[in-house]
Parts: C-alpha cells; sequence; structure tokens
C-alpha cells in the first residue's frame, strides 16, 4: 500500500508537496481518508497524483532553464562591464601619473627659475640634464616668461 512518504521519495518532493497535489486533483480522483485521517491510495489517485506532478513541473523546469540561461548571459555581460572599467580605470591611473610627474617637473623648473632669478651667479644645480631627469623643457632666451624673469632679476640687483 502506497504512503504519502512513499509517493514523495519516488517523487522526490517533501510530503507537504504531496498534501498540496492532493488538494490539487479533482475531488474523485483524491485518495479517501480512513476513520484514522490517513490517505487510502489507489492505484487512480496516485497515477492522478503522479499526472499532476508531471505535467505541473515540467513546464517549471522550461522556465527555470530559460531563467538559468537569462542569468547566465547577464553575468558574463556583468564581468564584461566590469572588465571594460577595470581598464578605464588603470588609464585613468596612468593619467594620473603622468600628470604628477608633469607637475612634479615643472615644479622643480620653477624653482630653479625661482634660484636662478634671485641670485647672479648659477649654481651647479641649474643644469637640469646633469641633476634632473624629469625636466621636459630647457628655459630659452626667446621663451617671454624667461625674459620677464630675467628682467625681475636685472630689478633686484639693481635695486
Amino acid at each position: 500500500m502506497e504512503t504519502i512518504s512513499s509517493i514523495a521519495k519516488r517523487l522526490n518532493v517533501t510530503n507537504g508537496r504531496i498534501y498540496q497535489i492532493i488538494k490539487e486533483i479533482p475531488a474523485d480522483k483524491q485518495p479517501k481518508k480512513d476513520a484514522k485521517g490517513k490517505y487510502n491510495f489507489t492505484k487512480e489517485s496516485v497515477e492522478a497524483i503522479e499526472r499532476y506532478y508531471n505535467s505541473s513541473s515540467s513546464p517549471k523546469t522550461d522556465i527555470e532553464s530559460d531563467l538559468v540561461k537569462q542569468l547566465r548571459v547577464d553575468l558574463e555581460d556583468a564581468k564584461a562591464e566590469i572588465k571594460a572599467k577595470n581598464n578605464q580605470i588603470d588609464k585613468f591611473q596612468q593619467l594620473l601619473d603622468q600628470q604628477q610627474q608633469l607637475n612634479l617637473s615643472t615644479n622643480r623648473q620653477n624653482e630653479k627659475l625661482l634660484d636662478t632669478s634671485t641670485n647672479n651667479t648659477p649654481s651647479q644645480d641649474d643644469s637640469p640634464s646633469q641633476n634632473d631627469d624629469t625636466d621636459v623643457l630647457k628655459p630659452t632666451e626667446s621663451n617671454s616668461k624667461w625674459k620677464k624673469l630675467k628682467r625681475l632679476k636685472r630689478a633686484y640687483s639693481a635695486g
């Protein structure tokens, strides 16, 4: 004789799910209860339960399969987006490093120019190629800022 547990094990579901299915199948196919309140399963009631389970579980499997496929696609899209963002972060970091190096070089040049404008004699530090390999430009006489600093230097020395 069949029991709730034996049917549940065969269908790989819980006992509670079997009780739900019994309530959902037509009344004439439902198993009858005995005096103690236990179900008496007939061949027809067991088949009705199995048919209901098989018909209700296969569409869910298709839907779940489609959902899993969509989730996998979404996951791959998210991974690709993260990879692109990481590449952007790397590029921005590289640009930031370059900007910091340029700022450092510019600050060193400005310090040398200020030292030159306040001292009459050029110091040994004034040759950028010997002491500072980060200098980008060497000031020239044609540079208008250089000329302005020279005028300030003369005015400072004379005054």
